[in-house]
């Protein structure tokens, strides 16, 4: 017999409880485009922020209304009446209704400790708080979410408040009420046993709330949901204050995936996920977490040549899941452990064919290389350029005879960079200089002015990313260096790399393999 699905709602906090990250902003456009995002992949709830707290949040909301969104209601978020004030009169309250926001998110303390410590009032006073609150806010014809603001610390202190606090939301007219693990230390079990507890207990449904402080955000949200929570609450990629909210990114690829009987978000929507997980990395200028699970670059990415070689033959012997199933892609790395297998599964697109001896030839150069300080991992360019030089078919599209830089601080403060590049292109030299607002960038501009339209496919060529790593710091400022330079067409991304003790010879070195890669790749 078929069991029957169970729809868990995910409501998403990332415009929020997200932005509360050390590093993280939106702008209202942001916002905006974040909350249409969520939309189309089938989430339930985007809570849009806190309306009586500042201005952009109160923008968002005048805003969001000329969206049209097809699955999302968007919350907004705020806190119970003032102890001793009346709930009509409250200002925080009436910023909630005034946002027009079609849920509310209302939160309330259910701990004891904290009403009498931090609130300083007392515990019948804050179950009135709660009551009137979101009896108000119910009568105007708003659905209420009751968040219970350390909901686990307070019922390992006292549970009959816990559960008298969440009953008072409950029956005010709350339709959820959200149990959360506020300070992040609640351990599995323990969250399990009290979700259990509330939804016997309840006469509405319960939904989790859990922060990472302990490492165990998504695992206390995954307990929860098995004791009878149908609603998650998280943020996209984890970001939170502290170490973060539970990542919403692993709870839906675990309810989806891993779990017998759930049902997240809309249909085909979990391919997207590693393109969302990304998508808001970019909206905030931060680097991608590479071992993210699930969707990060290194997710499912195979080094040891032993891993390499049982992938090749199944998949399923070193990886959990097909990454397309989440939208990510298995990626074979290079390296002093690597085996022939590793060869063999990056030439496999390349005209190396499946000559042993060339496999050990191109597996011995990278050896090489890499004592040398090379890394190929995030250098598929320069890989590709090197299997063609252990073949013996490469050959350069133009010959270096001479650059130089030089970076001048003139009077005012600024400084410039002036590049001279001397080529050869099919026994022609091209002699040229560039300005630029590095040295780097000069280079780039002065080889281009050289190669003056001789190869316009280099005019869908551009550099999106400069990275310098010291090798050997012990050497301070005579170490050596690894460049990585990212470049870009209209159909592809790749990496190239140069090591030297001059930091500019190893961006040429870097620069020219873009180049050389992007022609050549242009050939097949």
């Amino acid at each position: 017999m078929k069991t029957a699905m169970r729809r868990i709602e995910i409501y998403d906090t990332t415009l929020r409880d997200g932005a509360q990250a050390e590093g993280v902003d939106f702008a209202v456009q942001d916002k905006l485009l974040l909350t249409e995002r969520l939309d189309e992949l089938g989430f339930d709830y985007v809570e849009g922020g806190y309306p009586a707290s500042n201005e952009k949040d109160a923008e968002f909301f005048r805003r969001v209304r000329d969206l049209s969104l097809k699955t999302a209601r968007v919350c907004a978020f705020g806190m119970t009446r003032r102890k001793g004030a009346a709930a009509h009169t409250d200002a925080g309250l009436r910023a909630l209704l005034d946002s027009g926001a079609p849920a509310i998110t209302l939160v309330g303390k259910a701990s004891a400790f904290q009403v009498e410590q931090v609130l300083r009032t007392s515990l019948e006073e804050n179950l009135a708080m709660i009551a009137e609150s979101v009896a108000m806010l119910v009568e105007a014809g708003r659905e209420v979410i009751f968040d219970a603001e350390h909901f686990f610390d307070g019922y390992r202190a006292d549970a009959e408040y816990a559960r008298r606090a969440a009953r008072a939301a409950a029956e005010a007219g709350a339709r959820l009420v959200v149990l959360c693990d506020t300070n992040g230390g609640g351990m599995p079990e323990e969250i399990a046993a009290v979700t259990r507890d509330s939804v016997e207990r309840l006469p509405v449904p319960v939904g989790i709330h859990t922060h990472n402080d302990c490492d165990l955000g998504v695992a206390n949200a995954l307990a929860a949901v098995d004791a009878g929570a149908v609603h998650v609450q998280g943020t996209i990629n984890g970001f939170g204050e502290r170490c973060g909210n539970a990542d919403l990114i692993s709870i839906i690829a675990n309810l989806a995936l891993k779990k017998q009987g759930y049902e997240v978000l809309a249909p085909d929507s979990l391919r997207h996920l590693t393109e969302l997980s990304r998508f808001v990395y970019e909206m905030v200028n931060m680097n991608f977490d590479m071992h993210q699970p699930f969707v990060g670059k290194s997710a499912f990415a195979h080094k040891g040549g032993m891993h390499v070689s049982a992938v090749a033959r199944n998949t399923a012997s070193y990886e959990h899941i097909d990454p397309e199933r989440v939208g990510n892609e298995r990626r074979v790395l290079l390296s002093e452990l690597s085996g022939r297998a590793n060869i063999k599964a990056l030439t496999r697109r390349l005209p190396a064919g499946t000559d042993s001896a060339l496999m050990d030839g191109i597996l011995r150069r990278v050896v090489e290389l890499e004592a040398e300080g090379y890394q190929f991992e995030a250098a598929d360019g320069s890989f590709d350029l090197l299997v063609r030089k252990c073949q013996g078919t490469f050959r350069p599209h133009f010959e270096t005879l001479h650059y130089h830089v030089n970076v001048d601080n003139k009077s005012g403060g600024d400084v410039t960079a002036e590049a001279i590049v001397k080529i050869r292109v099919d026994g022609h030299v091209c002699f040229e200089a560039a300005e630029g607002h590095g040295p780097i960038n000069a280079l780039d501009a002065a080889l281009r002015k050289a190669l003056n339209g001789r190869f316009p496919a280099l005019n869908e060529l551009h550099l999106v990313d400069y990275k310098v790593r010291v090798i050997n710091s012990e050497a301070a400022t005579a170490a050596g260096v690894r460049v990585v330079i990212e470049s870009q067409d209209r159909d592809e991304v790749w990496g190239t790399v140069g090591v030297s003790e001059n930091i500019i010879e190893a961006s040429w070195i870097a620069l020219l393999d873009s180049y050389e890669y992007k022609l050549y790749k242009d050939e097949v």
